[in-house]
């Protein structure tokens, strides 16, 4: 006939073993810094204002272009 366990070492076994299955639980994410403010905007100008003086000289010289023609124009004829 074999030994019965005791109480106690049967209640000790349950609380080892819900231990370990806690211990084996994903551990809680980390809080989170403030978020840095948005940057968008400086990248954003710093991008758009080479475009605005290509776009600036673009129209000078379609402008200087058409001066051009014209004088041409008016030479020949």
């Amino acid at each position: 006939m074999k030994p019965r366990l005791q109480p106690a070492f049967s209640l000790a076994i349950a609380a080892l073993a819900a231990a370990t299955l806690a211990a084996c639980s994903r551990p809680p994410p980390a809080p989170t810094e403030q978020r840095p403010e948005p940057q968008a905007t400086a990248l954003r100008d710093a991008i758009q204002e080479p475009l605005d003086k290509a776009r600036a000289v673009e129209a000078t010289t379609a402008a200087a272009a058409e001066k051009q023609s014209a004088d041409i124009d008016a030479a020949t004829q």
